[in-house]
């Protein structure tokens, strides 16, 4: 807001020791993380640690086209980024890879010009030279990207519900519907080529609404697609800003199916306290998550009643494509041994009597 603060800010940043590590672009993350304010469109940040573990889920690789449609502050853009940095040094060794990488590996769209803004001063300080980072209301017709990438990453907005008449009709053949959850999973798959990836979050009304659009979505995932897993998320992973239960789809567009068994995950801490507070406590199931879907044959035995388990895709037709855990998973009940009811009664009975012993007493004293 003034010139004054302007000069202590790059005054400070010039004292940074810059040589190291990715420095400015770790001090950008910082300060988008104090960022304490939700959009009135649903926005809200998504965790680093949660874009981390979808991003491992998914593995980039150099040859890859990314794309976030509701990308805010390019967080999944940026952890990809991350990724390929860390996996694949190869690709700024190679002209072709490294010309991809800063010019047409990452695409964002957003319609708050402010996120755009932020997005793509994001990506630029974390050394992507021209992110294609765009204004677009990515459901409406404007929107014409057709079998173009092959990764999405995306926690798309949940909340409101758009007109008919804005939204792209393709969209609306895959799935009738004025909720933007169920039309963004429509677009992920018709913006994704044949054999690309998507790892997105979505809310649980998504797994489990019985709407004519929720039931069609779903099974245009599991029939016509290859929807690999549900990760079930506790409430608290998006506090303070929201308090919504959440799930990760992570699915492959193939058009002719190929699902034949989906890897179910009751994910029930991810490193931080599910309060406001988001404090660091050592319960963590993320890294356990990434090493069970990156050896998913040996899951093949899990029983129902443990943490993960894959479900026939037979079994999730036959339940109206039913996407929810807690219609699978099955919960062992302690079995507990209660005292019997004459003892119970005894001691009721000894404590009346206690109770009436004590009046008595007291109304002695208070004739005294």
């Amino acid at each position: 807001p003034t010139a004054n603060l302007l000069q202590k800010v790059v005054t400070g940043i010039e004292g940074l020791n810059t040589e190291e590590a990715d420095v400015k672009g770790d001090l950008y993350e910082y300060l988008l993380n104090k960022l304490a304010t939700s959009g009135t469109n649903g926005q809200f940040r998504t965790p680093r640690h949660i874009i981390n573990m979808m991003v491992n889920l998914v593995k980039p690789v150099p040859t890859d086209t990314i794309c976030d449609p509701a990308m805010g502050t390019a967080g999944f853009l940026i952890g990809a980024e991350e990724y390929l940095r860390e996996k694949h040094q190869e690709l700024f060794l190679d002209e072709k890879l490294n010309e991809h990488f800063n010019n047409k590996m990452f695409n964002g769209f957003d319609m708050d010009s402010t996120m755009l803004r932020i997005g793509a001063m994001n990506l630029i300080s974390h050394n992507v030279d021209n992110p294609q980072i765009e204004y677009r209301d990515s459901l409406s017709q404007q929107n014409i990207d057709e079998n173009k990438y092959s990764l999405i990453l995306a926690n798309p907005p949940f909340k409101g519900s758009l007109d008919y008449e804005v939204v792209a009709e393709n969209l609306l053949s895959v799935c009738k519907t004025k909720k933007t959850e169920l039309l963004f999973i429509a677009l992920f798959l018709r913006s994704l080529q044949v054999g690309g990836r998507c790892a997105c979050i979505v809310p649980d009304g998504v797994l489990f609404g019985s709407s004519k659009a929720h039931k069609s979505i779903r099974k245009e995932l599991v029939e016509n697609n290859q929807l690999h897993a549900v990760i079930s998320m506790p409430s608290g992973v998006f506090k303070p800003y929201a308090g919504v239960s959440t799930a990760i789809l992570v699915f492959t567009k193939t058009t002719t199916g190929g699902t034949d068994n989906v890897w179910f995950y009751d994910m029930k801490a991810d490193g931080y306290s599910l309060d406001d507070k988001r404090s660091a406590v050592e319960e963590n199931d993320i890294p356990d998550i990434i090493h069970r879907y990156e050896h998913l044959d040996e899951e093949k035995d899990r029983k129902r009643t443990e943490q993960s388990f894959f479900v026939p895709k037979e079994e999730i037709a036959e339940n109206d494509y039913d996407l929810s855990i807690n219609k699978y998973k099955e919960i062992v009940y302690e079995k507990v041994e209660y005292r019997p009811t004459h003892e119970i009664l005894g001691d009721i009975e000894a404590l009346n009597k206690e109770i009436e012993e004590s009046i008595e007493e007291l109304k002695s004293l208070l004739k005294d």
